[in-house]
């Protein structure tokens, strides 16, 4: 692989005040597929891309990518959360948009190699941490509706602290009873680009209205819950935990998954099922509605505090967090920092 390093680095920003996605690293890995095959990945100075303006993706969204996140300790060992499950989500994505499929294991080889080169850029304040994401677009330049013959795979890095402004305060969330995210065979379980454009107008009037996400619902019925635009959400009913099925329409989360596995192994009793809004509505009604989070690579584990159904909100556990989401919180971070044993080989090292 060739890496060019660059002679001019950034001026870090101030550690203690990242927020999320705002700063880049000073290097960046591209590689291009042509011809049929991929070529020669290359790590080189962060920088512009030139691309034509009839280039395929700005015209018919062929884009696709993944997030997730690299950890540095106190004594400098570097460390990866599930970044093998990351290319491998990310391949189905490719698939299911005509794109090429990649070597995971290669590539998160060759990751390590620009998270060392730009190891000093991971923060290690508490819940602080180097946000990777893999990008690929089509980029042919042409107009017509096909998929492209030219691709470019890129990974750029970011130090980034909490997702949320308000950390670990429960967030507010407002059910969408009018527009959609994704029906059933449509794209829902990809993580393309296409999916975040559509939810940005529904996220826009939540946000005007006082809720920071918006909870979509089936497409076809608009009865069942199916994800936050950035999180898979989680209930806790009468002490079970259930989480929406996987059904198709809904991205399959690393972090999603990571719940599900630790609940598990401590004997919590967790569901993947269907969950209406008039099952919430029930759980209400008799006190049994416990507690409410989402589960995402940004935020990692988030508290619900409120669910705005019908024009009205329901306060969750009095808008405080609940045992069973500390606990997730603590474990999943303490996993990934190191402060508890890895048990699920989720961990690769960098160093």
């Amino acid at each position: 692989m060739k890496i060019t390093l660059t002679t001019q680095k950034k001026v870090k920003p101030d550690f203690t005040k990242l927020g999320f996605g705002k700063y880049f690293t000073d290097h960046m890995l591209v590689m291009d597929y042509k011809d049929g095959k991929w070529q020669e990945p290359e790590i080189l100075p962060y920088g512009d891309f030139s691309l034509d303006p009839s280039t395929c993706v700005l015209h018919y969204g062929q884009g696709i990518f993944e997030g997730l996140k690299a950890y540095k300790d106190a004594a400098g060992k570097i460390t990866m959360f599930r970044p093998y499950d990351n290319f491998k989500r990310m391949n189905k994505s490719a698939e299911r948009l005509c794109m090429p499929t990649i070597d995971g294991e290669e590539m998160v080889e060759n990751l390590k190699k620009l998270i060392l080169i730009d190891q000093d850029w991971i923060p290690t304040a508490p819940g602080t941490a180097l946000y990777i994401r893999p990008t690929m677009i089509a980029t042919d330049p042409m107009l017509g509706v096909h998929p492209g013959h030219q691709y470019r795979f890129f990974i750029i890095l970011s130090p980034v602290g909490s997702y949320y402004a308000s950390g670990l305060t429960p967030t507010k969330i407002m059910v969408e009873d009018k527009y959609v995210r994704a029906p059933l065979g449509g794209t829902g379980e990809a993580k393309c680009m296409g999916n975040y454009a559509a939810s940005l107008l529904a996220g826009d009037i939540a946000n005007k209205r006082g809720y920071e996400q918006v909870l979509w619902l089936d497409a076809k019925e608009k009865k069942y819950i199916e994800e936050v635009g950035a999180m898979n959400m989680f209930f806790v009913f009468d002490g079970v935990v259930k989480t929406p099925a996987l059904v198709g329409s809904i991205l399959p989360g690393i972090t999603r998954d990571s719940v599900i596995k630790v609940l598990k192994s401590e004997g919590i009793p967790v569901e993947e099922c269907r969950i209406s809004v008039d099952e919430i509505k029930e759980n209400v009604k008799k006190g049994t509605f416990n507690e409410a989070f989402g589960s995402g690579t940004a935020a990692v584990i988030s508290p619900v505090g409120v669910l705005g159904i019908d024009g009205e909100d329901v306060v969750i556990n009095n808008f405080e967090m609940g045992p069973i989401t500390s606990f997730l919180y603590d474990r999943i971070t303490g996993i990934q920092y190191g402060r508890y044993e890895d048990k699920f080989g989720w961990i690769v090292h960098v160093n």
